[in-house]
């Protein structure tokens, strides 16, 4: 709106701006603003949201408030008074005790309607479960000491066989009795006996032999039932020795800490493994196909045996202070011959570097190729990337592979033997070999093209192929 205006002007929003009255009996003096549409005041306006009667939410008599109130809001029984005085002191079950009394539950009932609708919002926090976005870790346990220090050598060892012994079963103890005994002190009066018997000295020894052996197999089926108790003793509880059992000098006493938390129940018992195979250190030492192997999951000497070739290799220079910096891109293309096809490309101011991380990419990217008869495509298929078009099609048995020399190679190492491509626009190393790779991904799957048409494969396989095919 400009600034300056005219005297008319002036003079009709003044007009407007003053209040004008009317002398209507009974009614209110209005004032006429700017604009001259009809007040609402005068009409009934009609609420959003339907009433809602008093005896539709039950609540109409104090019976029914009271019904609710216990149903809703009941008192704490015996029982759970009980356990709630075996987690909490006397002076919070007091704290508890008086907030109960504060508040009276006929106010939530009347005041405080809880809906029960399942849209409802979780407005209403129940303090008896832990939510552990909201609440902190319980603490069941008290807060470590802080004067523990990490135990020695002595007494690593000590707390070694105290747990050792705490693994034996009270109703085995018994059979440790007389155990450090050796068969000299075991079997001394019988060796006394057969010393004074007047045997010659090698059927002394005969039987000493004898009855050493007797013994030893004595006390072999005597502490049978300990060993196995001790096995399974220690299959149950070597875990906890190595995961919760505490390297302080604390006495191994629970605590509390949420700096350290606990491994959890799932934690491996077993321990970690290395997964790569011993006979790949010899095939690689430096560990250069760790990477790929870890990506791929196949083993190294199957991944070395993958046909790969550098199909484009180009050099950029650039200028600098320093002189000319020349880097290289190359693009490297693996294949299994059996319809497995991958692409890398790579860049790097070193060649070599370049063009093996390309392999390396290449390998990585294995992607499976449909072939027809193991030799051939699926109909004639074509891509575009950039200005570069590539039309491949498929060709009777022993055609052979009629293509320029880059995409010769890709078809040579997906396993087609009976294709024909051309590019009729333009011919960029890179774009044709990426375009040849959409296109023999582009392949119509005949299952698929059956299924749509409510027709079985042997049906459609002539859609591609001139005649029938049996």
């Amino acid at each position: 709106m400009s600034a300056v205006r005219s005297a008319p002007c002036l003079r009709l929003a003044s007009a407007a701006l003053r209040p004008t009255t009317t002398t209507t009996p009974g009614s209110l003096r209005r004032t006429a603003l700017l604009h001259t549409s009809a007040s609402l005041s005068g009409k009934p306006r009609r609420s959003r949201f339907k009433n809602v009667h008093l005896d539709a939410m039950g609540l109409s008599s104090p019976d029914k408030v009271q019904e609710f109130t216990e149903k809703m809001f009941p008192k704490y029984t015996e029982r759970e008074l009980k356990a709630l005085s075996e987690r909490y002191t006397p002076e919070q079950m007091a704290a508890i005790e008086a907030g109960e009394a504060a508040i009276d539950p006929k106010d939530l009932t009347v005041q405080a309607r809880v809906r029960t609708d399942p849209y409802r919002l979780p407005y209403l926090d129940d303090f008896s479960k832990i939510m552990p976005i909201v609440d902190k870790k319980v603490r069941t346990a008290p807060l470590p000491d802080p004067n523990a220090r990490f135990m020695t050598e002595s007494e690593q060892s000590a707390d070694l066989m105290k747990w050792a012994d705490e693994l034996i079963p009270e109703e085995h103890r018994g059979l440790l009795a007389g155990g450090a005994q050796s068969p000299d002190e075991a079997l001394k009066p019988q060796l006394d006996a057969l010393a004074a018997s007047g045997k010659s000295r090698s059927e002394i020894e005969f039987e000493k032999q004898k009855l050493v052996r007797a013994w030893r197999k004595d006390q072999g089926d005597r502490l049978r039932p300990l060993e196995s108790a001790l096995t399974k003793a220690m299959h149950d509880e070597f875990p906890k020795l190595i995961n919760e059992r505490s390297g302080m000098n604390d006495g191994n006493r629970p605590a509390h800490s949420p700096v350290a938390p606990g491994l959890g129940k799932d934690f491996p018992t077993g321990g970690l493994s290395d997964l790569r195979d011993p006979a790949d250190e010899a095939l690689d030492p430096e560990g250069v196909w760790r990477q790929t192997q870890k990506v791929t999951g196949q083993p190294l000497k199957d991944l070395m045996q993958i046909k790969n070739k550098s199909i484009v290799i180009r050099t950029v220079s650039n200028q600098t202070r320093l002189g000319k910096i020349r880097s290289f891109a190359i693009m490297n293309v693996a294949g299994t011959k059996d319809g497995r096809l991958g692409v890398g490309v790579a860049k790097s101011v070193d060649q070599s570097t370049a063009s093996q991380k390309a392999k390396f990419l290449a390998l990585q990217n294995l992607k499976p190729i449909k072939r027809y008869e193991d030799r051939t495509i699926y109909g004639n298929v074509s891509a575009k990337v950039g200005a570069t078009v590539v039309e491949i099609k498929a060709r009777p048995p022993g055609f052979g592979i009629r293509a320029s020399h880059r995409l010769f190679e890709i078809f040579r190492l997906a396993g087609l033997h009976d294709v024909s491509a051309r590019m009729p626009r333009g011919r960029n190393p890179m774009n044709s070999v990426k375009a040849c790779i959409e296109a023999l991904q582009k392949q119509k799957d005949p299952g698929q093209i059956a299924l749509g048409r409510g027709k079985k494969m042997v049906d459609v396989r002539n859609v591609y192929f001139g005649g029938n095919v049996q």
